[in-house]
């Protein structure tokens, strides 16, 4: 028996008379399908029943796990490559989440994935209309499965998929006080996120200089590039401010002789160099930058295959849906608002709400740099702002290793995370676990 037969066997074993899942692709109890949030537009959910040793599935939290972009794959790059309880190479995941809660991965936004829209008209333009979409999304999962009502609800996010996930927190806090939704929501998180994309631009020169991977020339001409992008969004031309960015980023790789986005200890693939200098589409330039940068051809391929062919095949995806098909039209109808910010918007989390609000960031992370994510942290106002200001920073050590630095105060934690990129919980899995138990009490 393979390893991999063997484990699916023991966690089914363990744990199938905990659930009333269906037998999906991989380990464990599943559950999937699409829900049509407007006419036209249909989210695909992939869930996931928790393998804990619990007499009910519903004692442990439900997490739903947002990818970026926008167009990145949550059922494909988020679970394969992150924290699925399978690896892209279909061995079993350790640090998978799934053994400590309920995982939904969501394809997000309509595009996205297996997510699919009728027509190109029903395309998301807009932050709001992805909040939207998302809340009619969740209240039709809980009428089909109300056992989760009562179960704590955190919503955890990835680079775009935070500046989406903080809309989406403000707009399921006001369906829930307007009593249109029922759950127990608790927490967001966002990782690495696109919540100030100016401070995150403005960042990248500076750390690079600091880190010796620029000279200073170098560091002048990407931050002329980076100020021709601020002139365009404060005059309201937010489409060419994006594109001014993916000029920048152009700038950029040729001034850093090619450094990774998402590692700045990493190389980008020469392949993948060539392409972005050639191509003239710049929406096309930009979502692979967003959504394929640092993956080697090969493992880019290998989850395109396993998407569509095996596990379309396995979850009976019908046969007009193509994983990805779409997902590349997702980013060039949301260019007018790639550039916009939400730091209001976590500022109202904070101020008119009761949830929780929770920022991780990787080290080495250069698209969504710590620098700039400390930036725009520290601009927030809060009526408890001061207790977190003055909260000690504390250490995460897991097993006598440093893995980096927390600090909380009231509704606010902010985490530094250590040998970590823009993918935290594939790239430091023990800070990741440290994470998840702070924010849920589980990992």
């Amino acid at each position: 028996m393979s390893p991999f037969n063997l484990v699916s066997l023991c966690v089914l074993l363990s744990t199938s008379f905990l659930v009333e899942g269906k037998k999906g692709f991989g380990p464990g109890e599943q559950d999937w399908g699409h829900i049509t949030v407007r006419d036209g537009a249909h989210l695909f959910y992939w869930l996931y029943y928790t393998t804990a040793q619990v007499s009910n599935y519903t004692e442990r939290p439900l997490a739903i796990w947002l990818q970026g972009g926008p167009g990145g794959s949550s059922t494909g790059y988020g679970n394969f490559e992150e924290l699925g309880p399978l690896t892209l190479e279909l061995t079993y995941r350790n640090h998978t989440w799934v053994k400590d809660m309920n995982v939904i991965f969501l394809d997000n936004p309509v595009g996205t994935g297996f997510s699919y829209v009728d027509n190109k008209k029903y395309l998301t333009t807009d932050n709001k209309m992805i909040a939207l979409d998302f809340v009619e999304f969740l209240k039709q999962f809980y009428r089909k499965h109300p056992e989760f009502r009562k179960t704590p609800l955190h919503i955890f996010s990835e680079s775009y998929g935070g500046k989406m996930a903080a809309e989406i927190a403000l707009e399921l806090y006001k369906a829930i006080k307007a009593k249109k939704i029922d759950c127990n929501f608790q927490s967001v998180a966002l990782g690495d996120a696109w919540v100030s994309p100016m401070d995150s631009v403005y960042s990248w020169a500076p750390l690079l200089l600091q880190m010796g991977i620029i000279d200073h020339p170098g560091h002048d001409e990407i931050m002329a590039a980076a100020k021709r992008v601020e002139v365009a969004l404060k005059n309201g031309k937010f489409v060419e401010a994006t594109n001014l960015w993916g000029i920048t980023q152009r700038v950029l790789l040729s001034n850093s002789a090619g450094v990774d986005f998402y590692n700045i200890l990493k190389k980008t693939p020469a392949y993948f160099l060539k392409m972005n200098s050639l191509v003239k589409n710049l929406d096309v330039a930009m979502y692979d930058t967003l959504v394929h940068f640092d993956r080697p051809i090969s493992r880019r391929q290998t989850l395109d295959q396993l998407m569509k062919g095996a596990v379309s095949k396995t979850l009976n995806i019908p046969r007009h849906v193509t994983w990805g098909s779409q997902s590349n039209v997702v980013f060039s109808t949301l260019s007018g608002d790639f550039m916009k910010p939400v730091v209001h918007i976590v500022e109202e989390l904070l101020n008119k709400t009761d949830i929780n609000v929770n920022v991780f960031s990787g080290h080495l992370d250069l698209i969504c740099a710590t620098p700039g994510t400390i930036n725009w942290v520290d601009r927030l106002r809060w009526h408890s702002w001061q207790q977190y200001y003055n909260a000690p920073r504390r250490t995460i050590s897991v097993n006598g290793v440093l893995e980096g630095y927390f600090k909380q105060g009231g509704r606010f934690a902010m985490y530094w995370v250590n040998r970590a990129g823009h993918m935290v919980p594939n790239d430091n899995p023990a800070a990741m676990s440290f994470i998840l138990k702070k924010t849920t009490n589980f990992g």
